[in-house]
């Protein structure tokens, strides 16, 4: 079995069971409809366009029922599934474009103008409008699919390392590569997943984060179909009406970033909001302060874990149980089922003792392939099977992995290093501050020294001198900032991190 045939199975078992909501339309879906309209963009995209394996197609939308059909219905003729970052400028787009060479790009409304630009300079064999988008010479999706067969396309031959969808990295560390992720990688992630985090039929999760990251479709979207639960789908984050829809469809498994918790805490629909049927809460992207995390379980209760994972890898890597939730706060959890795990010493490639802190390799079948057309990244970081993370992480002596920093998001100050993830989980344990973004200002002394720049949560109020001596027995003396600064936003990816290359730009001279 091959990751093309996972909306066609869980069709064939359960037709007439509800797959999917999308709140934007209300539109409610069973998995036969889904897995027709899999279909139905496979024929539509082969006979109009020639689309065939190993073919390259993009969306460049919002969330919408299209990811799903183009996610299952392209792996279907072995077609690459290569999404847009709708967030990226078109430069940025114009080098994805470019490197990927889709045959065919999908693009909605909102981006028309952005796509045209890029069509200008790079060109782009097919275009399709979706949602109502108007290109000159571009049919409209719907009708097309509308007159396409629904029958199951004829299969051609797949292994399970034929390349299934090419998601690129945010390109914190130059230009964006290419994660290649084959067929195996969607297929053991779902059964990872599942096993692991316990998943079933009756589960129910809302995405709200976007569908062209890895988080969007695989952390609960593609384990959820194979199990035959439900998804809640979401064109956009809204707090207070995902909030109510989480209530109101009695979502069991919610996927969250620190500042989607925030929102959620704040508004007022939480005070009243009854989460008897959510079996966890799952945090990732970055660690929720504990001042949040404490306020929401004094409030209400219930279960919070802490996630990991990478594009490269998938989103789910680490698992615990309920009990192990509450003794173990902060750490990640053990190991998921099929997949090998070690901490290393970079320098040396040598394992390090248990409690010290080691870069994180992983090995199993949710590996990516490596980058796509990319053989020195892909060398880089594969070496025999084994992934190299870039995270530095510890593990205890009862097995449990605990995040300690990116090796790269690292500032190395008078000899000494300090992970930035470290100091600024302090921080954000303060309770006046909301986020907190630790980079390297240069200094003649030391090389490199700390500078903070921290958000502050609303109507609250803090000083440098106050932040700096929150930190004191908390943290090393080198470990703490020379400078705090204060800011009124932060940029952030499409997952909740905060995009230090920005605040470089912006903060240093």
């Amino acid at each position: 079995m091959h990751a093309a045939d996972l909306l066609s199975a869980r069709a064939r078992l359960t037709p007439e069971r509800e797959a999917l909501l999308y709140t934007h339309t209300g539109e409610r879906f069973t998995y036969a409809q889904l897995n027709a309209r899999a279909n139905r963009a496979a024929n539509f995209l082969r006979a109009r366009f020639g689309v065939r394996k190993g073919d390259r197609v993009s969306l460049y939308a919002n969330n919408s029922v299209i990811f799903v059909d183009l996610f299952y219905g392209l792996a279907k003729l072995g077609a690459i599934f290569a999404p847009l970052n709708w967030r990226l400028t078109a430069r940025e787009l114009a080098y994805i474009v470019g490197d990927c060479e889709p045959k065919v790009v999908l693009c909605g409304p909102e981006f028309v103008p952005t796509l045209n630009e890029i069509c200008a300079h790079l060109k782009v064999p097919h275009l399709v409008g979706v949602e109502g988008a108007q290109m000159d010479d571009a049919p409209a999706y719907e009708d097309e699919i509308a007159r396409a067969s629904d029958a199951e396309p004829e299969r051609p031959p797949l292994s399970d390392d034929d390349p299934y969808c090419i998601l690129y990295t945010s390109g914190t560390t130059g230009r964006p590569k290419g994660a290649l992720l084959p067929h195996r990688q969607v297929l053991w992630n779902c059964i990872n997943t599942v096993v692991s985090w316990g998943l079933n039929e009756n589960d129910v999760s809302p995405v709200l984060t976007p569908l062209f990251h890895a988080g969007g479709l695989f952390a609960f979207l593609t384990p959820l179909f194979y199990a035959g639960g439900r998804i809640i789908l979401a064109r956009a984050f809204d707090a207070e009406e995902s909030l109510q829809r989480i209530v109101a469809e009695k979502c069991s498994v919610e996927l969250g970033v620190p500042t989607l918790f925030q929102l959620w805490h704040n508004t007022p629909h939480f005070r009243q909001a009854d989460f008897s049927h959510v079996r966890f809460w799952i945090n990732g992207g970055a660690a929720i302060p504990v001042p949040l995390m404490e306020a929401w379980l004094a409030a209400k209760g219930g279960v919070f874990r802490q996630g990991y994972g990478l594009t490269e890898v998938g989103p789910n890597c680490f698992s615990m149980t309920d009990e192990e939730s509450a003794r173990k706060r902060g750490s990640l959890g053990k190991p998921i089922f099929h997949s090998q795990m070690r901490l290393v010493n970079p320098a040396t490639g040598e394992d390090v003792p248990v409690g010290q802190p080691g870069e994180l390799l992983i090995r199993g079948p949710h590996v990516c392939a490596g980058y796509w057309r990319n053989p020195q990244a892909t060398a880089d970081a594969l070496t025999a099977g084994w992934f190299h993370t870039g995270d530095g992480m510890r593990m205890d002596d009862d097995g449990f992995f605990y995040f300690v920093g990116r090796f790269k998001d690292m500032i190395k100050s008078g000899g000494e290093n300090i992970y930035a993830a470290e100091v600024e989980k302090i921080f954000r344990d303060h309770p006046a501050v909301a986020d907190a973004a630790l980079i390297g200002q240069p200094d003649e002394q030391w090389g490199e020294v700390g500078l903070m720049i921290v958000l502050l949560q609303p109507g609250r109020t803090a000083t440098p001198d106050e932040l700096l001596a929150f930190c004191q027995g908390k943290l090393a003396r080198y470990k703490i900032p020379k400078r705090v600064i204060f800011a009124d936003a932060f940029p952030y990816s499409p997952y909740g991190k905060v995009e230090k290359a920005k605040l470089r730009e912006k903060y240093l001279p």
